[in-house]
Protein backbone atom coordinates (compact mmCIF):
# COMPACT_ATOMS: atom_id res chain seq x y z
CA UNK A 1 0.00 0.00 0.00
CA UNK A 2 1.17 3.23 -1.10
CA UNK A 3 1.43 5.55 1.90
CA UNK A 4 0.06 7.94 2.52
CA UNK A 5 -2.40 7.05 0.08
CA UNK A 6 -3.89 10.32 -1.85
CA UNK A 7 -7.50 11.69 -1.54
CA UNK A 8 -9.25 14.14 -4.30
CA UNK A 9 -12.31 15.22 -5.87
CA UNK A 10 -13.71 12.83 -8.41
CA UNK A 11 -15.41 13.78 -11.56
CA UNK A 12 -17.84 12.54 -14.13
CA UNK A 13 -15.05 10.48 -15.66
CA UNK A 14 -15.13 8.38 -12.18
CA UNK A 15 -18.41 7.41 -12.58
CA UNK A 16 -17.84 3.58 -13.43
CA UNK A 17 -14.98 3.13 -10.52
CA UNK A 18 -18.06 4.66 -8.18
CA UNK A 19 -20.51 2.59 -9.57
CA UNK A 20 -17.48 -0.54 -9.60
CA UNK A 21 -16.93 -0.10 -5.41
CA UNK A 22 -20.88 0.18 -5.12
CA UNK A 23 -21.35 -3.18 -7.21
CA UNK A 24 -18.89 -4.79 -5.38
CA UNK A 25 -19.24 -3.83 -2.01
CA UNK A 26 -23.17 -5.27 -2.52
CA UNK A 27 -21.70 -8.57 -3.38
CA UNK A 28 -19.31 -8.13 -0.24
CA UNK A 29 -22.49 -7.89 1.83
CA UNK A 30 -24.79 -10.47 0.17
CA UNK A 31 -22.37 -13.21 2.22
CA UNK A 32 -23.15 -11.07 5.09
CA UNK A 33 -26.86 -11.35 7.38
CA UNK A 34 -28.35 -7.84 6.01
CA UNK A 35 -30.47 -6.61 3.31
CA UNK A 36 -28.76 -3.80 3.22
CA UNK A 37 -28.21 -2.82 -1.10
CA UNK A 38 -29.98 -5.99 -1.95
CA UNK A 39 -31.49 -3.93 -4.30
CA UNK A 40 -30.43 -0.42 -5.25
CA UNK A 41 -32.82 2.33 -4.18
CA UNK A 42 -35.29 2.37 -5.32
CA UNK A 43 -33.85 1.08 -8.80
CA UNK A 44 -30.65 1.14 -10.25
CA UNK A 45 -31.24 3.87 -12.67
CA UNK A 46 -31.85 6.04 -9.92
CA UNK A 47 -29.25 4.88 -8.03
CA UNK A 48 -26.82 5.79 -10.78
CA UNK A 49 -28.43 8.85 -11.10
CA UNK A 50 -27.49 10.44 -7.54
CA UNK A 51 -24.17 9.39 -8.25
CA UNK A 52 -23.56 10.99 -11.63
CA UNK A 53 -24.92 14.12 -9.78
CA UNK A 54 -22.82 13.98 -6.98
CA UNK A 55 -19.93 13.54 -9.24
CA UNK A 56 -21.02 16.92 -11.67
CA UNK A 57 -21.84 18.89 -7.83
CA UNK A 58 -17.78 18.34 -6.92
CA UNK A 59 -19.25 16.15 -3.77
CA UNK A 60 -17.50 13.04 -4.15
CA UNK A 61 -14.08 12.04 -3.34
CA UNK A 62 -11.69 9.27 -3.81
CA UNK A 63 -8.79 7.82 -1.81
CA UNK A 64 -6.43 6.45 -4.30
CA UNK A 65 -3.82 3.65 -3.66
CA UNK A 66 -1.21 4.47 -6.57
CA UNK A 67 -4.13 4.67 -9.43
CA UNK A 68 -5.98 2.05 -7.19
CA UNK A 69 -9.48 3.49 -5.94
CA UNK A 70 -9.48 2.50 -2.29
CA UNK A 71 -12.18 4.15 -1.07
CA UNK A 72 -14.89 6.65 -1.41
CA UNK A 73 -17.03 9.14 -0.18
CA UNK A 74 -19.84 11.84 -1.07
CA UNK A 75 -20.03 14.65 1.34
CA UNK A 76 -22.97 17.56 1.06
CA UNK A 77 -23.87 20.73 3.28
CA UNK A 78 -27.26 20.47 2.26
CA UNK A 79 -29.69 18.12 4.63
CA UNK A 80 -31.79 15.71 2.72
CA UNK A 81 -35.29 17.28 4.22
CA UNK A 82 -37.40 13.95 3.28
CA UNK A 83 -34.54 12.28 5.39
CA UNK A 84 -33.69 15.10 8.07
CA UNK A 85 -36.84 16.53 9.98
CA UNK A 86 -38.75 16.85 12.62
CA UNK A 87 -40.20 15.44 14.87
CA UNK A 88 -38.70 11.97 13.82
CA UNK A 89 -35.57 13.46 14.10
CA UNK A 90 -34.30 14.42 16.97
CA UNK A 91 -30.87 16.18 15.79
CA UNK A 92 -30.51 20.32 16.01
CA UNK A 93 -31.09 20.89 12.78
CA UNK A 94 -30.43 24.71 12.92
CA UNK A 95 -26.82 24.20 13.57
CA UNK A 96 -24.50 23.44 10.44
CA UNK A 97 -23.62 19.58 10.24
CA UNK A 98 -21.76 17.86 7.19
CA UNK A 99 -23.71 14.81 5.53
CA UNK A 100 -21.73 11.93 4.58
CA UNK A 101 -23.41 9.17 2.07
CA UNK A 102 -21.85 5.94 -0.10
CA UNK A 103 -18.41 5.67 2.22
CA UNK A 104 -16.84 2.51 1.22
CA UNK A 105 -13.87 0.82 1.59
CA UNK A 106 -12.07 -1.88 -0.76
CA UNK A 107 -11.69 -5.38 0.50
CA UNK A 108 -7.67 -4.37 0.16
CA UNK A 109 -7.88 -1.77 2.83
CA UNK A 110 -10.30 -3.26 5.20
CA UNK A 111 -9.55 -3.41 8.37
CA UNK A 112 -6.85 -0.89 7.95
CA UNK A 113 -8.95 2.13 9.79
CA UNK A 114 -9.30 4.03 6.39
CA UNK A 115 -13.07 4.27 6.30
CA UNK A 116 -13.40 5.35 10.21
CA UNK A 117 -10.06 8.04 9.15
CA UNK A 118 -12.35 8.82 5.93
CA UNK A 119 -15.50 9.96 8.63
CA UNK A 120 -13.09 12.20 10.91
CA UNK A 121 -11.62 13.73 7.59
CA UNK A 122 -15.04 14.88 6.22
CA UNK A 123 -16.05 15.78 9.86
CA UNK A 124 -12.49 18.21 10.05
CA UNK A 125 -12.76 19.39 6.14
CA UNK A 126 -16.65 20.44 7.01
CA UNK A 127 -15.57 22.07 10.36
CA UNK A 128 -12.99 23.95 8.05
CA UNK A 129 -14.58 24.61 5.45
CA UNK A 130 -18.19 25.25 6.01
CA UNK A 131 -18.15 25.94 10.00
CA UNK A 132 -19.61 22.68 10.54
CA UNK A 133 -20.57 21.36 14.17
CA UNK A 134 -21.91 17.88 13.35
CA UNK A 135 -20.91 15.03 10.88
CA UNK A 136 -24.44 13.17 10.18
CA UNK A 137 -25.33 9.87 8.38
CA UNK A 138 -28.33 8.19 7.73
CA UNK A 139 -27.41 4.58 7.92
CA UNK A 140 -29.14 1.76 6.91
CA UNK A 141 -32.21 0.81 8.93
CA UNK A 142 -32.14 -3.04 9.57
CA UNK A 143 -27.94 -3.49 9.84
CA UNK A 144 -28.32 -3.14 13.47
CA UNK A 145 -24.23 -4.42 13.33
CA UNK A 146 -23.49 -0.92 11.31
CA UNK A 147 -25.43 0.77 14.21
CA UNK A 148 -22.79 -0.53 16.33
CA UNK A 149 -20.01 0.41 14.37
CA UNK A 150 -20.77 4.43 14.38
CA UNK A 151 -21.77 4.15 18.13
CA UNK A 152 -18.02 2.61 18.82
CA UNK A 153 -16.60 5.74 16.48
CA UNK A 154 -18.25 8.62 18.32
CA UNK A 155 -21.65 8.74 16.86
CA UNK A 156 -24.88 8.98 18.61
CA UNK A 157 -28.61 8.34 17.46
CA UNK A 158 -30.37 11.19 16.87
CA UNK A 159 -33.57 9.77 15.40
CA UNK A 160 -35.29 8.16 11.92
CA UNK A 161 -36.44 9.21 8.92
CA UNK A 162 -39.89 9.47 9.15
CA UNK A 163 -40.94 7.91 6.28
CA UNK A 164 -40.85 3.84 6.59
CA UNK A 165 -40.63 3.25 2.85
CA UNK A 166 -37.14 4.76 3.46
CA UNK A 167 -34.10 1.70 3.53
CA UNK A 168 -31.55 3.81 5.35
CA UNK A 169 -33.82 5.49 8.15
CA UNK A 170 -31.54 5.29 11.32
CA UNK A 171 -29.86 8.94 12.03
CA UNK A 172 -26.61 9.03 13.68
CA UNK A 173 -24.75 12.22 14.42
CA UNK A 174 -20.80 13.22 15.49
CA UNK A 175 -19.68 16.37 17.40
CA UNK A 176 -16.89 17.68 14.78
CA UNK A 177 -15.02 19.43 17.98
CA UNK A 178 -14.53 16.06 19.52
CA UNK A 179 -12.02 14.93 16.48
CA UNK A 180 -8.58 14.75 16.46
CA UNK A 181 -6.20 15.30 13.65
CA UNK A 182 -4.25 11.71 13.12
CA UNK A 183 -0.64 11.77 14.25
CA UNK A 184 0.44 9.63 11.11
CA UNK A 185 -2.68 10.06 8.60
CA UNK A 186 -3.53 7.45 6.12
CA UNK A 187 -4.10 9.58 3.59
CA UNK A 188 -3.52 13.26 2.17
CA UNK A 189 -5.40 16.00 0.42
CA UNK A 190 -4.66 16.67 -3.12
CA UNK A 191 -5.70 18.18 -6.10
CA UNK A 192 -7.49 16.04 -8.70
CA UNK A 193 -5.24 17.27 -11.90
CA UNK A 194 -2.59 15.36 -9.79
CA UNK A 195 -4.38 12.00 -10.32
CA UNK A 196 -5.47 9.76 -13.14
CA UNK A 197 -8.82 10.59 -14.36
CA UNK A 198 -9.70 7.30 -14.98
CA UNK A 199 -7.19 4.64 -13.59
CA UNK A 200 -5.97 2.13 -15.71
CA UNK A 201 -4.99 -0.45 -12.68
CA UNK A 202 -8.73 0.21 -11.07
CA UNK A 203 -8.89 -3.55 -9.45
CA UNK A 204 -12.48 -5.26 -9.16
CA UNK A 205 -12.12 -7.01 -6.06
CA UNK A 206 -14.80 -7.61 -3.29
CA UNK A 207 -15.23 -4.27 -1.88
CA UNK A 208 -16.51 -3.74 2.22
CA UNK A 209 -19.22 -1.15 2.93
CA UNK A 210 -17.81 0.46 6.20
CA UNK A 211 -20.71 2.94 6.67
CA UNK A 212 -23.77 4.86 4.44
CA UNK A 213 -26.40 3.44 2.87
CA UNK A 214 -26.47 4.50 -1.21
Amino acid sequence: MVAPLQIAPANTQHLDTVLGLIEDARSWLWTKETDQWENPWPNAAARDERVLAALKGGKTWIVWDGDIAAATVTITTRRNAAVWSKPACTADLAERAVFIHRLITSRKHAGSGLGAELIDWAGLRGGREYGAKWIRIDVWTTNTGLHDYYKSKGFRPCGACADPDYPSGALFEKPVMGIRVPRFPTFTETSAGLLPAEPTAYLRETAKLDLAAC
